[in-house]
């Protein structure tokens, strides 16, 4: 069975004393692992909380985004610099905690957006940026599992299709997608076709309701989903993001405005329907 996994932003962005008892909880539920974001200074912070999850026996990814003034696509080449000293910082913290996929939007500042369609030079500005970022990670063992976002957050890569040129661009082993399935319910035809097309560079999955509450009780078609991942034959984590307003700061900047689930309830219940569908699909 595939590697299970609970994204801890339903409690914080935040790397602190606070998540260890989430931690212990989720272990004790039974991930095998959990993933934080990277964004909040206090680098020491990051090194400890590895320390902590390897001595749980708990696997770490991560999960990354770039704003506005570190744009890996600006027209401005001291902003894709900027861009690309930020990608390091994170790959470093990531490599503090010990986790060896760094995911997220941040081929593209998250929520800026340029008032038209993604334009050729923007693509070839941001593999630029990411394939220096990507053999910075190598040197880490460390896997960039890049995310498409939905129109709303996003106009570089919306869809499958666009974030394989992006990679493709690239042309590196280890800057890779992965596939959310809260975006892919906006954006996608379906998602088996989806998976199909990014299937030779998935890294990394998602499992997100349409809602960003529990997975399985919302309209996402997890069944078109698993199948997708299943036919495939994906071996990567599959992992739990869900949001809630726990962190207020966090929640404000996602536009996250009310509660859908309590978090303990998604990470339960969430649980429990992950396996019950790898065990449906045979994955």
């Amino acid at each position: 069975m595939n590697n299970i996994g609970f994204n801890v932003l339903a409690w914080s962005a935040v790397i602190s004393d606070d998540l260890k008892p989430v931690v212990e909880r989720l272990k004790t539920i039974g991930y095998d692992g959990v993933e934080f974001f990277i964004g909040a200074p206090g680098d020491a912070a990051y090194k400890w909380m590895g320390e902590y999850t390897r001595d749980l026996r708990l696997g770490v990814t991560t999960v990354f985004v770039v704003g506005k003034d570190e744009n890996p696509i600006s027209n401005q080449p001291s902003v894709r610099s900027k861009a690309l000293d930020r990608i390091k910082w994170a790959i470093d913290r990531a490599h503090d905690l010990n986790s060896p996929i760094l995911c997220g939007p941040f081929h593209s500042a998250h929520a800026h957006f340029a008032k038209r369609a993604p334009e050729d030079q923007e693509y070839e500005w941001g593999a630029e940026v990411l394939r220096a970022a990507g053999e910075y990670a190598a040197q880490a063992n460390i896997t960039l599992a890049l995310e498409a976002l939905n129109r709303f957050e996003c106009y570089l890569c919306n869809t499958m299709q666009q974030l394989l040129r992006l990679v493709k661009a690239v042309d590196l082993p280890n800057v890779q997608a992965m596939f959310d399935t809260h975006h892919g319910n906006i954006e996608e035809k379906s998602f088996s076709g989806a998976i199909l097309t990014i299937a030779p560079v998935l890294a990394h999955v998602h499992i997100s309701e349409n809602d960003r509450g529990t997975p399985g009780d919302g309209q996402v078609r997890f069944d078109d989903a698993f199948s997708g991942l299943a036919n495939m034959h994906y071996k990567g984590w599959l992992t739990i993001e869900a949001f809630s307003r726990n962190d207020p700061d966090f929640a404000n900047s996602i536009g996250v405005w009310r509660e859908y689930s309590k978090p303990w309830d998604i990470a339960e219940k969430g649980l429990q329907f992950i396996r019950e569908m790898c065990s449906k699909h045979g994955l």
